[in-house]
C-alpha cells in the first residue's frame, strides 16, 4: 500500500467536505438520524434474508427509476442480491456475485476482472459499459470510465447489504456507462453491525485477509458505521506456453501473481442527511507480460486508489412531492510499472473531480413524477508515461472536462393492470457535445400472478480520457476524434409467480451497438489506437427459477443463450459464451446449527482474439456456514473449483502473444467472524 494516498486523496477534497468528513465520522456517536439519504430511502431498507418469493415480487427497488417500486413494476428486468446469499454462497468479491447472475460472465486476466454482459465483454475495457454506484455515488471514474469489481473494489462486500442489478440501457436516468445495464450497491447501516465486529480469513495461496467493523443505532437516533479491511495474497506461479523457452523461464512467471489491498469505509447519518466516504489501495503484481514487456520481470506491478466522500439528503417538500441532492467528490490514481529491455517505463494517472445531484420525486394522482440535474466537473485527467532511469518523457497530458445532465421520467397509471414508464435524458459532455436518450416501459399485469414487460431505450457510453488522448512513443496513439458509443435495445419480459413461493422468469432483448469502441493495431504504422469500429448486434433469451421451501431451503436457477456478433460479417465476438448455465442451492444440513450452499457455473467455449477458442468449463463451489455454534460467531468455510476444472479466459490486446489465460484450480477458504 502507498501509505500517502488517503493524505493526498483527503488533502485534495474541498476544504468544506473533507471538514464535515472528518468532523462528521468524529462526532457520529452523538448524532441522531432520523431518515437515511437518497440512496437508502427508509422503504428500501427492508430486510430480504428471510423473505419468501411471494414476498419478494413486492419488494421495493429504487435503480430501476431512481424512486421506489415494486419489483414487478420496475421498467426492466432486475435480481437482488443480498447479504445472505453473500455468506450462503462465500463470496469474496463483487466478481463473485456477479458470476452467479443469469446473463452475466466474469473474466480474469489475473489483474483485473472483466464482466461480460449478455455476450458482451471484452477484456481490456474495464467494464465501462456497466455503470456502478455504491449507496448512489458514481464509482466509474473519468479516465478509465472503470466500474472495478475484483479486489481492487471500493467495497468490501461483507459491508454490502444487498445489490440490485438492473438489465438493459439506463441513460434516460444515468448517463453515460449505463449501456448493458446499472448495478447498484447498498451497504448496510450501523444498526446490522450493532457493536464491534472482527472478521479474519485464511485462502489458498498464501492469502488472508482481515477486517474490523464498528456500527450503532443509538437510542437518540444516531447511526454510524466504521470498517476498515487489510488482504494479502502471495499467488501462485503461473505457466503461459507462449514464453516456453529456456531465456524467458521456460514460460513461469514466478512470484508474480501477489495481491494485496487495504481499504475503509465510513458512513453517518443526521436527520435525512447521510455523510459516506472511503478509500482504498490496491497494489498487483503482473504475470502476463503485459504490453510486451519483460516476461518474468518482478518489477511489472499495477497499483491503484481510489477516494470518496458524499454528503446527499433526502427528505418531504409536501404530502406530494420529495426532494433529493447530494455533492460528491472523488479521486482515482494509477501507477504501472512496465520493465523493458532498454528502460523501465511507469504510467502515472491523476483523475480528480466534483458534482452534485438534485432530484425531485412527485406523486401525482396517476403518475409518479422524477424530475433531475445533475453536474460533474472532472478537474483533472492527468496521463503520464515516461522511463524511469534514464529518464525521458513520452507524454504528459493534462485535461479537464465537464459533463451535464437532466432528465425526467412519468410512471403513469393506465389501468389497475397497465402501467407505462417512459424517460427521457440530455446529457451535454465538453468532449464529444449533447446525446439524447429515451426510454419506454409498457408493464401489463393480466392476472395477479403474471406481469408482461415490453421496454424500448437507448444509452451511450462517451469516450474516456484514455481512449481520446493515451499515445506512448512506439506502442500507441490518441484518437481525440472519438464518437460515444450507442445502443438500442428491445427486451420481453415474462415474470409468473406459479405458487406463493416459486417464481419464474423469461426474457429476450435484441441490442443494436453501434460507434463501438475497440482497441486495435494500426496496420499501418504498428500502433495501438481506440477506434470506433462497427456495430454489433447482440441477441438471447435467458430463463430463470427461483424456489424456497419450508425451513429455509432456496433455489435459484437459469440458463442464457446469447450471441453478439459483428452486424457487417456476422462473426462472433471475442470472450462471447454462447450458453451459460448458473445452479445456487442454499439448505439448512443440521438443524439451525450448520447450512450448506452450493453452486454450478456453467460457461460455453469463448473465441480468442488470436483467432482460437478456450473449452467450456463447469464449476462447482460449496459453502459450508454456522451461525450458531456459539452467541456472536460465524464460521464458513468453502472449497472453489470442487472438481478442480482446469480452464482459461480469452486474453486482450494487451497481452499478446498470450491468448488465453490459466485461472485458479480448486482453492480453500476458512472465514471467521466474531460480533461482540
Amino acid at each position: 500500500m502507498r501509505v500517502g494516498f488517503l493524505t493526498k486523496a483527503i488533502a485534495g477534497f474541498p476544504r468544506s467536505i473533507s471538514s464535515v468528513l472528518v468532523i462528521g465520522i468524529a462526532l457520529g456517536t452523538a448524532l441522531p438520524i432520523q431518515a437515511a439519504a437518497e440512496s437508502n430511502p427508509p422503504d428500501a431498507q427492508t430486510d430480504l434474508t428471510h423473505l419468501s418469493i411471494e414476498e419478494l415480487l413486492s419488494v421495493e427497488v429504487y435503480s430501476a427509476s431512481k424512486f421506489t417500486q415494486k419489483t414487478t413494476e420496475a421498467p426492466s428486468a432486475v435480481t437482488i442480491i443480498t447479504a445472505a446469499d453473500i455468506k450462503a454462497y462465500g463470496y469474496r468479491t463483487l466478481a463473485d456475485v456477479l458470476r452467479s447472475v443469469r446473463g452475466m460472465d466474469v473474466a480474469y486476466d489475473r489483474t483485473y476482472s472483466y464482466l461480460g454482459v449478455r455476450g458482451s465483454g471484452r477484456s481490456g475495457d474495464y467494464n465501462s459499459r456497466v455503470l456502478l454506484l455504491l449507496d448512489g455515488y458514481r464509482l466509474n471514474d473519468p479516465v478509465y470510465d472503470q466500474a472495478s469489481i475484483g479486489s481492487e473494489s471500493l467495497v468490501d462486500v461483507d459491508l454490502i447489504d444487498r445489490i440490485e442489478i438492473v438489465r438493459g440501457p439506463g441513460s434516460s436516468i444515468y448517463g453515460s456507462n449505463a449501456v448493458l445495464g446499472v448495478i447498484s450497491i447498498t451497504t448496510k447501516r450501523g444498526n446490522d453491525i450493532d457493536g464491534l465486529e472482527a472478521s479474519g480469513e485464511l485462502a489458498s495461496f498464501g492469502t488472508d485477509k482481515e477486517r474490523l467493523s464498528y456500527g450503532k443505532r443509538y437510542e437518540n437516533g444516531a447511526e454510524l458505521l466504521l470498517s476498515a479491511s487489510r488482504y494479502r495474497s502471495r499467488g501462485q506461479d503461473l505457466f503461459f506456453p507462449e514464453y516456453d523457452t529456456p531465456i524467458t523461464n521456460n514460460g513461469i512467471a514466478r512470484n508474480l501473481d501477489g495481491d494485496r489491498y487495504d481499504s475503509f469505509f465510513g458512513k453517518l447519518a443526521y436527520a435525512g442527511f447521510t455523510l459516506t466516504g472511503g478509500y482504498s489501495s490496491r497494489d498487483k503484481a503482473v504475470p502476463t507480460a503485459f504490453y510486451s514487456t519483460l516476461f518474468n520481470d518482478p518489477h511489472t506491478e499495477f497499483s491503484d486508489g481510489s477516494a470518496f466522500v458524499d454528503l446527499a439528503y433526502y427528505g418531504g417538500l409536501d404530502q406530494r412531492w420529495d426532494i433529493s441532492a447530494h455533492v460528491f467528490r472523488g479521486s482515482y490514481s494509477f501507477d504501472g510499472i512496465y520493465p523493458y529491455a532498454v528502460a523501465l517505463n511507469k504510467d502515472e494517472t491523476w483523475g480528480a473531480w466534483w458534482g452534485t445531484e438534485v432530484k425531485l420525486v412527485g406523486r401525482l394522482q396517476k403518475h409518479k413524477v422524477v424530475v433531475g440535474a445533475e453536474y460533474q466537473d472532472n478537474f483533472r485527467q492527468d496521463q503520464i508515461n515516461f522511463d524511469i532511469a534514464p529518464y525521458a518523457l513520452y507524454l504528459d497530458d493534462r485535461r479537464n472536462s465537464t459533463r451535464t445532465g437532466v432528465y425526467v421520467q412519468d410512471e403513469i397509471s393506465l389501468s389497475r393492470s397497465v402501467r407505462l414508464n417512459a424517460g427521457l435524458r440530455f446529457d451535454d459532455y465538453s468532449t464529444v457535445g449533447g446525446t439524447l436518450n429515451p426510454r419506454l416501459g409498457l408493464i401489463w399485469n393480466p392476472v395477479a400472478a403474471t406481469t408482461l414487460k415490453l421496454l424500448y431505450g437507448t444509452a451511450f457510453r462517451a469516450p474516456n480520457a484514455y481512449e481520446l488522448y493515451y499515445a506512448a512513443a512506439g506502442t500507441s496513439k490518441a484518437n481525440p476524434d472519438l464518437d460515444p458509443e450507442e445502443i438500442t435495445t428491445y427486451e420481453f419480459v415474462i415474470e409468473h409467480q406459479v405458487l406463493p413461493n416459486f417464481r419464474l422468469t423469461a426474457d429476450a432483448y435484441f441490442n443494436r451497438i453501434s460507434n463501438n469502441i475497440n482497441l486495435i493495431t494500426d496496420p499501418v504504422d504498428g500502433l495501438q489506437v481506440f477506434t470506433n469500429a462497427g456495430e454489433v448486434d447482440a441477441r438471447g433469451i435467458e430463463l430463470e427459477a427461483e424456489r424456497q421451501w419450508d425451513g429455509g431451503t432456496r433455489l435459484r436457477t437459469s440458463y442464457a443463450w446469447q450471441i453478439s456478433s459483428e452486424h457487417e460479417t456476422g462473426a462472433t465476438l471475442v470472450n462471447s459464451p454462447r450458453h451459460l448455465a448458473k445452479f445456487n442451492f442454499s439448505a439448512p444440513v443440521w438443524g439451525d446449527i450448520l447450512r450448506a450452499g452450493a453452486e454450478l457455473q456453467y460457461a460455453s467455449s469463448r473465441k480468442t482474439l488470436a483467432g482460437g477458442t478456450v473449452g467450456g468449463h463447469l464449476l462447482a463451489n460449496l459453502t459450508l456456514l454456522s451461525e450458531k455454534l456459539t452467541p456472536g460467531m460465524t464460521l464458513s468455510a468453502s472449497i472453489y473449483n470442487l472438481f478442480d476444472k482446469r480452464y482459461a479466459d480469452p486474453g486482450g490486446e494487451e497481452h499478446l502473444p498470450i491468448d488465453a489465460i490459466q485461472q485458479d484450480g480448486r482453492n480453500y477458504r476458512l472465514k471467521l467472524n466474531y460480533r461482540f
